[in-house]
């Protein structure tokens, strides 16, 4: 495994910073939190059709303040939530303690992660590999990671803001899936790492955001070759 650029460490400490900065406030936007039953509803429905029958063994990488960990542990996966902010895994340990999820949550780098080969049914991640320096060895990495015949399944989006993010002025430039990616293009991506039969549908249903998304939202998924 090569080992990160020092320049891509520095990367990754603005981001990091950054989102601990948004640990607080981040499930205040029902873009990103749980607001309701019908919402918590939509988004079990849709991880149910796309992660298969539990349990599985999971790791959500990026999974910030573990929104979509808790859910796949509601639905029966067994489930690791790694993330590179401490402020958002603070706020995923408090709230599993408080709805009694049972996920183990670690630092890690999702560009790097820490486990052995084949140690995972599936990886799952949501909107993450816009703001990693390295997306197509983080993929690599994670395909490493899952058995063979095991999944990659991705929520992401593709927008197009007329200015860069408040946190990335001065880093977007260095990350080559900035502004998300139509779900065609991220799926030659996939294809490029290894995954096989890869598919993808839109998610603009309304609930799943709180609001009806002003920029394109789907799921993505390829299977990991035997």
């Amino acid at each position: 495994m090569t080992a990160p650029s020092t320049d891509d460490e520095a990367v990754k400490e603005v981001v990091q910073q950054y989102w601990d900065g948004r640990a607080d406030s981040y499930d205040g936007d029902s873009a990103h939190g749980i607001r309701s039953e019908e919402q918590r509803d939509a988004w079990l429905s849709v991880l149910r059709e796309w992660t298969g029958e539990p349990p599985r063994r999971v790791l959500d990488v990026g999974c910030g303040t573990g929104v979509v960990s808790l859910l796949l542990a509601a639905i029966g996966h067994e489930v690791t939530g790694i993330d590179l902010s401490d402020g958002m895994l603070d706020r995923a340990r408090q709230k599993a303690r408080e709805t009694n999820g049972t996920v183990e949550f670690r630092t890690g780098d999702a560009e790097s992660i820490p486990d052995p080969a084949n140690t995972y049914d599936l990886v799952t991640a949501r909107h993450l590999v816009w703001t990693l320096p390295n997306p197509s060895a983080a993929i690599r990495d994670w395909t490493r990671v899952v058995r063979p015949e095991g999944r990659i399944v991705l929520i992401e989006g593709h927008w197009d803001f007329s200015e860069p993010f408040d946190g990335y002025r001065e880093i977007h430039d260095d990350l080559p899936l900035y502004q998300g990616r139509p779900p065609e293009e991220l799926a030659g991506v996939l294809r490029q790492a290894g995954l096989e039969d890869v598919e993808y549908e839109p998610l603009m249903d309304a609930v799943l955001w709180g609001e009806q998304p002003d920029y394109e939202q789907y799921v993505i998924a390829g299977d990991v070759a035997e």
